[in-house]
């Protein structure tokens, strides 16, 4: 059933995600003088088999955390799977077969049984560890137990394993339960056997699967939240050096065994990543092929631009990829006067979105959103519940809302926002200057984007004692259903102390309920339709304010190889593929 279930899912997205051309798993593939615009949407650029070089990253901000159980941004789950391996991951190929799960760590597709309440998986025979150690079943049951159950130490990633598994919501995590059994819901009869027992169907388990939660890690040398000091390694790189917000290097882990993994190829000598470059900095390094790639995955700044959009050099390097995700506004609904759905709804009327999008960089960097789903996510239904003449926002109707809210003069409230992404900063912007036509005053409050979720904007006491009523954020699918869109964004299980997604925290039983019986239904027509059905409740309840459907205007420089957009992985390059010819 699973496999059947991630093919029609992976054919759908992909018709909507790539354009007609495809060439699979890197056939067509294109040099890298030679490639025109886009070409890295559905084909392979540059390819290459030659082994060597130096592969150079580098990043605007810190990582929420390179530790695979602790960590939700998109370009870390990419990036990871260089030095971790999860029992699925996405295959590495270019256009649709870039979205097809594929077996990692274990040697098949789970195995459901008990009406996809049970999954059982095989791990390959002969895994090890970089100091050699055998990777068994017991080390990714330990994996899922201290990134899904333990907040006080890991707090940055989603907590899909702990709201579905059996006694979930019982289960102290190995730091505070002692005992040698851990969850019971999680069974290892063998080294190489895992079965997990959940509390209702679960028809995307095998998507579950591929996060990077499931990398192992031994019990023995996990230190908690000092782990990323010390990581030990699953895949064909492992750490030569980590200096904590500054950079780290990766160097060939020579106990990969490449028989056991026929996924990567594993092609670089060396990974470098450096941390808090500018972003324009990164842009020109890009343009002058100092580095390989910009780890973030989220496109060029807007004032690089015009520079790459009007040298035909540089546009031949540019691929305009749908980033699966959708940039929106969320409104607190335990900030004042957010708590009032009419004070709300007069944000979702007021909102100029065509001058948010100009400031995010107008068509090349996304297409004005109604929805939060995005289009290129399988259950996206179009809709749009508050419409105005050219997406310009109606004001009589905004301050309609204001008097039924008992605002009719508008009031004051705060908007958080990335300091370190441009693009972020100039939406806040746009946003403080579209509401101020309607009475609402903004004041924008910026944080650094590495501890963003962390520290800032994904810990509600923060939020209600700096009056947030406002959060700037954007989400891509932790895989690419409607319910691995919604769910950690909508859901009230979701809200977490810190590290949370769900920045308006909403938790509305009707919503609740209709995500949790969507993945319950193992008719995959019916479950497409219910994400549709759960988009328009939240829209409804208007707590969310979609933005943009966010496209990355990404730049490949010339010694890049193996270059290919995944949009598995939030219409980014995809990092198992890509190489240097430095």
């Amino acid at each position: 059933m699973t496999a059947a279930v991630a093919t029609a899912v992976a054919l759908t997205l992909g018709a909507s995600a790539c354009s007609s051309s495809d060439s699979g798993d890197g056939g067509g593939s294109k040099g890298g003088s030679s490639a025109k615009a886009d070409a890295a949407l559905t084909s392979v650029v540059n390819a290459s088999t030659k082994k060597g070089g130096t592969e150079n990253f580098e990043i605007s901000d810190v990582p929420d955390s390179l530790d695979p159980g602790n960590t939700y941004y998109g370009w870390v789950q990419n990036f990871s799977r260089l030095y971790a391996r999860s029992l699925t991951t996405f295959k590495p190929a270019a256009g649709k077969a870039g979205l097809e799960v594929v077996p990692d760590l274990a040697e098949g597709l789970g195995v459901p049984s008990d009406g996809a309440k049970t999954w059982t998986y095989k791990l390959r025979k002969g895994l090890k560890y970089d100091d050699g150690t055998p990777i068994t079943s017991k080390d990714v049951k330990y994996a899922v137990e201290r990134s899904n159950f333990a907040p006080e130490a890991l707090s940055n990633g989603p907590t899909y394993f702990k709201a579905h598994l059996l006694g979930g919501d019982k289960y102290k995590g190995p730091y505070k339960d002692k005992s040698k059994d851990g969850i019971a819901s999680i069974e290892t009869p063998d080294d190489t056997t895992i079965v997990f027992k959940l509390k209702d169907a679960f028809a995307d388990f095998d998507y579950l699967a591929t996060f990077n939660q499931t990398a192992p890690v031994p019990q023995a040398k996990d230190t908690g939240a000092s782990y990323v000091q010390h990581i030990v390694s699953s895949g064909p790189y492992k750490f030569q050096s980590y200096e904590e917000g500054k950079s780290a290097t990766l160097v060939r882990n020579t106990n990969w065994d490449p028989a056991t993994d026929p996924i990567r190829k594993a092609l670089p000598d060396k990974v470098n990543i450096r941390f808090k470059v500018n972003q324009t900095t990164i842009d020109n390094n890009l343009m002058s092929d100092n580095i390989t790639v910009d780890g973030a995955g989220t496109g060029v700044a807007p004032e690089t631009q015009p520079k790459v959009l009007t040298n035909a050099k540089y546009k031949a390097q540019l691929d305009s990829s749908y980033a699966g995700a959708t940039g929106y506004a969320g409104l607190n609904l335990h900030v004042k006067p957010f708590d009032n759905i009419d004070c709300r709804k007069a944000v979702q009327w007021g909102l100029d979105k065509a001058s948010v999008q100009a400031a995010a960089g107008g068509d090349p960097k996304g297409d004005v959103a109604t929805t939060l789903l995005p289009p290129t996510v399988n259950g996206y239904t179009k809709f749009d519940l508050y419409p105005s003449a050219g997406n310009k926002g109606d004001v009589a109707k905004a301050k309609d809302s204001l008097k039924a809210c008992g605002k009719p003069n508008g009031f004051t409230t705060n908007l958080s926002a990335r300091s370190d992404r441009p693009a972020e900063m100039a939406m806040a912007t746009a946003i403080q200057a579209s509401l101020k036509k309607i009475g609402i005053t903004v004041n924008i409050k910026s944080y650094p984007s590495g501890k963003y979720f962390s520290n800032f904007a994904g810990v509600p006491s923060y939020v209600h004692e700096h009056d947030l009523g406002i959060i700037m954020t954007a989400w891509g699918a932790d895989w690419p259903t409607g319910f691995g869109f919604l769910d950690q964004i909508i859901n009230g299980s979701a809200i977490k102390p810190s590290g949370g997604n769900n920045v308006s925290e909403l938790n509305d039983p009707a919503i609740n309920k209709a995500l949790n019986e969507g993945i319950a239904n193992t008719d995959a027509t019916a479950r497409t339709k219910a994400w549709g059905e759960v988009d328009k409740l939240v829209m409804e309840n208007a707590s969310v304010v979609p933005l943009v459907y966010r496209k990355n205007l990404l730049m490949r420089p010339t010694s890049a190889t193996n270059v290919t957009v995944t949009q598995a992985y939030l219409g980014m390059y995809d990092y198992l593929l890509m190489g240097s010819a430095k």
